[in-house]
């Protein structure tokens, strides 16, 4: 059963993989056949002669064909060396280095306080079903899951920030409390929705299961409502894990509007404005470390389905 596993989990692995590598081509496909002139962004309104041009088109592998300038740039990408920055002149590794820990501080407190307050709002609107408590809080939901998180983010502002004074208007802060709550207001503002997506989708995670026959005949067995629970929550949490796993994808492109509303200097701002001067090195090197993240998180869920339910272990098996 062992040998099974490993196998189920390297051939998750090499999809992954192969995944990876498919995104950096299309990404650095498009960058290529965008519009405009990295060379002449590079030198900016000024005059300047062929022979400068097609000096910095030599210097940034410019002038190769695309499968050359796509080899170059894969090979030395997966050394982590993502080429030197248009923008700035520096190396793209130590920028996106000096960027990354706002944006994971940032996602992470808004994840935790989406399953915090998603997962448990979820199964007691399911629970009570049809009672003034779900009709609430599946409204709220509806109202989260529809509401831009910028929006959020500034109404947060002008009342907590702003009107009270309690909360920071912008910047990062010094030290690990005083960076944790200049990131408050934007975990909030960035887990409204993820929360509220959460609450729909494990509220109709355990509905389903709720509806099954096992639970009449559990309850007909006479065991408490605390077992039954149980039961129906451990049939009910791959799609609530998968649901969690999804929202990996939704906090990166959330955190891009975020950030750039709270002037938090992350990865999403970074990735604003290196899309605005067409820095495509920076931009390759993002877009690949979204998709290694959504990838190796999306692989963690299959790979976490062997442990919640033994149906999927004695599929793999049986490969």
């Amino acid at each position: 059963m062992n040998r099974a596993v490993l196998a189920f989990a390297l051939r998750r692995a090499a999809a992954t993989l192969a995944l990876l590598l498919a995104l950096s081509l299309l990404v650095f496909a498009l960058l290529y056949l965008a519009p405009g002139d990295v060379a002449r962004n590079l030198l900016g309104t000024r005059n300047v002669t062929p022979e400068a041009l097609a000096r910095i088109r030599e210097l940034h592998h410019l002038d190769e064909p695309f499968l050359a300038q796509y080899w170059w740039w894969l090979s030395h990408a997966v050394t982590g060396d993502f080429g030197t920055s248009i923008r700035t002149g520096g190396e793209v590794g130590p920028l996106l280095l000096d960027r990354t820990g706002v944006t994971a501080a940032t996602a992470g407190l808004a994840f935790l306080l989406s399953v915090l307050a998603g997962v448990p709002a979820g199964i007691a609107t399911a629970v009570r079903r049809g009672r003034p408590l779900d009709r609430m809080i599946v409204a709220a939901s509806v109202v989260g899951v529809s509401a831009p998180g910028f929006a959020v983010g500034l109404i947060l502002l002008y009342v907590f920030a702003l009107g009270l004074g309690w909360f920071p208007v912008y910047g990062t802060g010094e030290g690990f409390l005083d960076a944790l709550w200049h990131l408050v207001l934007p975990a909030v503002a960035l887990a409204c929705g993820l929360g509220a997506f959460v609450v729909k989708l494990t509220r109709a995670a355990v509905i389903r299961e709720l509806d099954q026959d096992y639970v009449t005949f559990a309850r007909g067995r006479g065991l408490s409502e605390r077992r039954v629970l149980r039961l129906v929550l451990r049939n009910a949490a791959i799609p609530i894990v998968t649901s969690l796993g999804l929202m990996v994808a939704y906090l990166f492109g959330g955190t891009v509007l975020i950030e750039v509303t709270f002037a938090l200097p992350g990865l999403g701002s970074l990735m604003e404005e290196s899309v605005l001067f067409k820095d495509i090195p920076v931009v390759q090197a993002l877009t690949l470390v979204v998709a290694l993240v959504v990838s190796v998180t999306a692989l963690a869920v299959d790979l976490s389905y062997l442990a919640i339910d033994p149906r999927v272990r004695a599929r793999a098996v049986r490969r």
